[in-house]
């Protein structure tokens, strides 16, 4: 299974910055991506990272470049997770919006597997933000016509680790325990979704021979 993991935006991409400046969602998302893959790799898993350039990346581009992964392994041999920090109001003040949440495309598709798999480690990992979720469908992602999952072909989910809008998300979201959980939740989620694929599928009973 190809593991293709997405930092969003770019050091050139406007806005996407904390109230006060310091804090840059392009830079957050790579070290978190690259946290994701470093521990990926050193436990076998093949994984890498969808976009290795710091400057922003046409999201067309990107989805292009993870179906050329999913057109030579097979699309149900790649997922693609897509690492984001949210954000709310114009930048400029700080506001109340907090918490974790994850997207998927519209309808029941195999990304809600995974979007449930990668919510339950946040729910292991993440006591300190509060988690976000759409329960309207049975399941806790939100569902977003974003163009990295719609115009994917395999499985795809996008990740809002945390407002750095929000002064206590942001606190949190840049301190070392934070990325480590965040780097955690992404990894163990990834890997308890490949564990279930690899379960072989009950069989269905057989009526009992009546000859």
């Amino acid at each position: 299974m190809k593991i293709l993991i997405d930092p969003g935006h770019g050091l050139n991409t406007p806005g996407k910055r904390s109230p006060d400046g310091r804090f840059l969602e392009a830079q957050f998302n790579r070290e978190i991506s690259r946290n994701i893959v470093f521990e990926l790799k050193d436990r076998g898993y093949d994984a890498d990272l969808l976009v290795t350039e710091d400057t922003d990346i046409p999201l067309k581009e990107r989805a292009s470049r993870a179906n050329a992964h999913s057109t030579l392994h097979g699309k149900d041999q790649v997922i693609i997770i897509s690492i984001h920090a949210n954000a709310f109001g114009n930048g400029k003040e700080w506001t109340s919006p907090k918490g974790w949440s994850i997207y998927t495309s519209k309808g029941k598709t195999e990304s809600d597997r995974l979007a449930t798999c990668i919510a339950q480690a946040a729910q292991k990992y993440l006591p300190n933000l509060h988690l976000r979720g759409d329960f309207s469908d049975q399941d806790i992602d939100y569902e977003e016509s974003f163009y990295i999952l719609n115009k994917t072909i395999s499985p795809a989910v996008l990740t809002e680790n945390g407002f750095f809008t929000n002064k206590e998300d942001l606190a949190y979201i840049e301190s070392r325990e934070g990325k480590r959980a965040i780097t955690d939740l992404h990894v163990e989620g990834i890997i308890e979704y490949l564990m279930t694929k690899r379960q072989p599928q009950t069989p269905e009973p057989h009526s009992p021979d009546s000859r």
